[in-house]
């Protein structure tokens, strides 16, 4: 099954010698950490094994939002809000951003006011957001039987276009003197006295004193060759997407059974609105004490299955030598079969709630791996045990839209700058100094 076309990206030919930082991953993370580092006139390569975008970057809602985020995210989410609107400019590129307005419908009076308490996280930010009742939320979707108690609903969240950002983002860097290699896999870091001095790329060594990891759903096994321990797993969230379709509405719309936004062809991206998929994979039962809270508190929404999945990770080495293929080169893009089941419930009950999307023709379906840690909330840190090595990983379905903030945090803490917010709460260390993880509700 194709992913999503992504805005082609020529990477390129030459490899340099030495840069100042070696940032892994061509997301919207790497992209964005490279793209700071860059503007701020530091020498960067920016190193991906497939295409830049082509995964879960360009397989998400394309959501820019601060509702419902988990309260430990809202700074830098709030600081993501006041980036989106200048990255036209700053990158020269479209990149189909849209202050739009996202709700999310409360189905019972029991959840509109879990919504209600959620909205005390924003009292500190500018940042308009309210409940609105049963009658407004026909107002703002008009010709919809949602049913709903109301909704929690933020003019200041938007939307953008996930095939075109990372893509643009990287391009821009590139402007700013950026080398952005593409179908070229970083095998691992080389040290020397325990400090980073380079990294061994499948077409030759890049010297440099820092690097960072943005890996995505890659990340954990990257670490672990570099012998560390990253808690890290992949969901997989399934998408359709639309032709353009006539009569439906600008705002995005989350519910139990579905959620949509509008595409800027005119078409509209649809999605299950609260169920995903977790393959169990070896990795599974290696970090299944670090999930267990977890999976206790969000068990009704995630579909666990074993397949075919699990013997492909356990083919797949957990340590390679610097000098042989790494598993980056045999799997250049994760591009999961999508869950059609559930993408078909959830087209079924859009249709039912909203009749104009009766006429929707499905253009395309495609999955992506989420890159979830224990606790949902990423990491964004320096390594102690190696000096100069940097993590960005663990978004958990949540970087698309704070990704342009993400990478100005890990470029802050990159080139010894005061960081945009408190980098804390993402710091690697709490998986392992006795923190306790923390599941936090979103509501």
């Amino acid at each position: 099954m194709p992913g999503p076309f992504v805005v082609p990206f020529h990477g390129d030919a030459e490899l340099p010698e030495k840069v100042d930082v070696v940032v892994i991953g061509g997301g919207i993370i790497g992209a964005s950490t490279a793209f700071e580092l860059a503007d701020r006139g530091m020498k960067v390569a920016l190193c991906e094994k497939g295409g830049i975008g082509h995964e879960q970057s360009s397989r998400n809602w394309g959501w820019v939002r601060i509702t419902r985020r988990d309260p430990r995210e809202i700074p830098l989410m709030a600081e993501a809000l006041r980036i989106w609107p200048t990255l036209a400019e700053r990158t020269g590129r479209d990149l189909g951003y849209t202050r739009s307005g996202i709700a999310f419908a409360c189905a019972t009076e029991k959840e509109y006011a879990q919504h209600e308490k959620w909205l005390d996280n924003l009292r500190d930010y500018q940042v308009e957001s309210r409940m609105v009742t049963a009658s407004e939320l026909e107002t703002l979707f008009p010709d919809s039987r949602l049913g709903a108690a109301g909704a929690l609903y933020t003019a200041a969240d938007g939307r953008a276009e996930p095939q075109r950002a990372a893509p643009a983002i990287a391009e821009a860097a590139r402007d700013r003197g950026a080398h952005v290699l593409t179908e070229c896999a970083v095998r691992g870091i080389e040290t020397k006295a325990g400090q980073v001095c380079g990294v061994v790329t499948e077409r030759g060594t890049i010297a440099c004193e820092q690097v960072v990891l943005a890996g995505g759903a890659w990340s954990s096994l990257f670490a672990r060759n570099t012998g560390l321990r990253l808690p890290q797993l992949k969901v997989k969230n399934s998408v359709i997407r639309t032709k353009p379709l006539e009569g439906g509405p600008e705002s995005a719309l989350w519910t139990e059974g579905f959620s949509i936004r509008k595409r800027q062809d005119g078409g509209y991206t649809i999605a299950d609105g609260f169920r995903n998929i977790v393959d169990i994979v070896p990795d599974s039962f290696r970090y299944m004490r670090d999930f267990l809270p977890a999976l206790g508190a969000e068990w009704k929404s995630l579909l666990l299955r074993f397949g075919g999945r699990f013997y492909d990770e356990a083919r797949i080495p957990n340590r390679w030598s610097l000098d042989e293929a790494s598993p980056f080169e045999y799997c250049r893009v994760l591009d999961p079969k999508p869950a059609f089941s559930l993408q078909d419930k959830a087209l079924d009950a859009l249709r039912k709630a909203y009749p104009v999307f009766e006429k929707a023709e499905i253009a395309q379906r495609w999955a992506g791996a989420i890159d979830v840690t224990p606790d949902a909330i990423p990491v964004i840190s320096p390594i102690d045990a190696v000096p100069g090595f940097y993590i960005a990983t663990g978004f958990s379905g949540h970087g698309f839209g704070i990704g342009p903030a993400a990478g100005r945090l890990a470029a802050d803490l990159v080139s010894g700058r005061a960081p945009v917010v408190d980098p804390t709460p993402f710091r690697f260390g709490r998986f392992a100094d006795g923190s306790k993880i923390e599941i936090i509700s979103g509501f």
